[in-house]
């Protein structure tokens, strides 16, 4: 079991840094949306919109990425005979603890807060 979960969290790691490294047009937009506190980290490992009146562009997205992520989560859950939400987690904490000074997260109290 401990065997199954280190390799789960190293298939993770890599997961995030690929996730992270998104076409460099949406990882711009993505930085952008982030930098004017639009969008952040969720603890269960998709992107929120910060701010409900969001432009348009950035809804899309961030239900784009939200997309891929969840597919990549769920590749690596089968990989390693985990659960999607288990491995979501563990990417939120990884990408939350990523996140920079001044971007928001979403605290377990389900409150944007400013890093």
């Amino acid at each position: 079991m401990r065997r199954a979960l280190s390799m789960a969290t190293l298939a993770l790691a890599a997961a995030v840094l690929l996730i992270a490294v998104a076409p460099s047009a949406w990882a711009e937009d993505l930085d952008a949306a982030k930098a004017a506190g639009l969008v952040g980290e969720r603890p269960d490992g998709y992107l929120g919109l910060v701010s409900a009146s969001a432009p348009p562009a950035v809804k899309q997205l961030v239900q784009d990425i939200n997309a891929k992520r969840k597919l990549k989560y769920a590749e690596i859950a089968k990989q390693n005979g985990t659960e999607v939400d288990a491995v979501a987690a563990l990417a939120g904490a990884k990408l939350i603890e990523r996140t920079p000074a001044g971007q928001y997260v979403m605290g377990v109290d389900v409150h944007w807060q400013k890093k």
